[in-house]
């Protein structure tokens, strides 16, 4: 296949990023089938398996960033992408190749016949073969949906991390917090130790009931490891990128020890947690044999990149890019506008908010509280996925709940630009509301 057919194969197989998948729909047999056809490449590799309602893509990050600082050379497996396809599959920070990645869909789809898997069954299968052929030491795998029935959840790994829970999918995983968690806690293999960054009671329950069915090692947040957060005043008028004197500081204490203050690389009490969490994952990491100093945990953590998570693309004006997509992401973005952007909310100053969201998210929730902290809202919808939200559905969910002034708009590139005229250099663009979004318009920014 040449590139544009290999694309053209995967793009054209059912996509659950696209339409959201019925409960019948969840289901490993298939993917069991195609990696054993494929020699069972996830058998090769060591794990870190990484489930969350929240936070699971950071931590995946700030893991990554860690095992790369340590020496080690790390895969990263993540979804969905913001820009490239590519960028799902990762060695040591670099993106698969197109041609690598038309190797890797060719031979799928050889030893696929006859199965018919899923855009994202072939996308975990990709991932696994490709980090077996780049002889990756260790890959770190988000889980796509829930866990107990997601793609990601035929390996066997290292170590079992769930970072959050909180509502979201909820016609997939259920409606209550013990429900998702039981979801979530489907990575949870027997006697394979778990880190949870879980807080909620009832979800943590769950959690720790499934945890001793499996006889699996369960370290906690809050009881065997914790953290407090010091948020930095981050300037307008530098360039984009985070100056090491912006970066909040993380202070973490786990039942082992007290760990040196670290810098952060990203913005955010909720990234202090997911901090946290990986530094625990880090000592059960030493615990099975590899070897990643203090230093190189801090290095990681200092170095993460992770795009579009309160991702500054320009400061004058200063524009926000991310991918908040559920109540609980939304409410950490207020919180930390006010903890690191407190000038931004002050009287006078224009603040912009372009939101665009999928069907099956809780709008009303989102925009109740998103809407009071901007000025003027732009609503729109992305071209990349078909869960997309009209923005006339959208207004007519605002107007409901907010009487902040809004403009509906086709295009999510339309948007950009007027609230890009209407900006002054001391006034604030947000865009969030999805990672689709965010990848539509993160070229767009960047560029202003």
């Amino acid at each position: 296949m040449t590139y544009q057919q290999a694309l053209a194969y995967w793009f054209g197989r059912v996509n659950y990023e696209q339409r959201s998948p019925e409960p019948a729909d969840l289901k490993l047999d298939r993917m069991r089938a195609l990696a054993a056809a494929l020699g069972n490449p996830q058998e090769r590799l060591r794990i870190i398996h990484v489930a969350g309602s929240k936070g699971k893509g950071s931590t995946a990050a700030m893991l990554t960033s860690i095992l790369r600082s340590a020496g080690y050379r790390t895969g990263l497996f993540t979804s969905p992408h913001l820009v490239h396809v590519e960028e799902r599959i990762q060695v040591d920070g670099a993106s698969i190749t197109p041609v690598e990645l038309t190797a890797l869909l060719e031979d799928v789809r050889t030893a696929s016949s006859g199965l018919e898997p899923t855009f994202f069954e072939i996308a975990t299968a990709a991932g696994f073969l490709h980090f077996v052929r780049r002889r990756v030491e260790v890959a770190v795998i988000e889980v796509g949906l829930g866990g107990r029935f997601d793609s990601t959840n035929i390996c066997r790994p290292l170590l079992s991390v769930i970072t959050s829970i909180s509502f979201d999918h909820t016609q997939q995983l259920g409606n209550t917090l013990p429900q998702i968690a039981m979801e979530k806690a489907g990575i949870i293999k027997p006697g394979r130790p778990v880190v949870s960054g879980v807080t909620v009671p009832a979800a943590r329950e769950t959690i720790a009931a499934i945890a001793r069915q499996r006889n699996a090692p369960l370290w906690e947040l809050g009881a065997d490891f914790d953290y407090s957060y010091e948020p930095i005043l981050v300037a307008v008028a530098t360039e984009p990128v985070l100056l090491d004197t912006e970066k909040p500081l993380v202070h973490v204490r786990t039942d082992l020890k007290q760990w040196p203050p670290m810098r952060l690389g990203l913005l955010g009490e909720q990234q202090a947690a997911n901090a946290a969490v990986a530094v625990a994952c880090v000592e059960r990491l030493r615990s099975a044999g590899l070897c990643i100093s203090d230093d190189a945990a801090l290095r990681g953590v200092a170095d993460v990149q992770w795009p579009a998570r309160l991702e500054i693309v320009g400061r004058r004006p200063l524009v926000l890019l991310d991918c908040a997509h559920n109540v609980a992401s939304a409410q950490a973005l207020i919180d930390t506008l006010s903890t690191s952007f407190p000038t931004v909310l002050a009287l006078g100053t224009r603040r912009l908010l372009i939101f665009a969201a999928s069907s099956d998210k809780d709008l009303v929730s989102m925009l109740r509280l998103l809407a009071p902290a901007f000025t003027h809202v732009y609503l729109t919808r992305y071209a990349n996925s078909a869960r997309s939200v009209s923005a006339a559905q959208l207004a007519a969910i605002l107007r409901d709940v907010s009487d902040v002034p809004f403009t509906a708009v086709t295009t999510a590139a339309e948007a950009w630009q007027l609230a890009r005229e209407a900006a002054g250099p001391d006034d604030l663009i947000c865009v969030t509301g999805s990672v689709f979004l965010a990848g539509e318009l993160r070229p767009l920014a960047a560029t202003h």
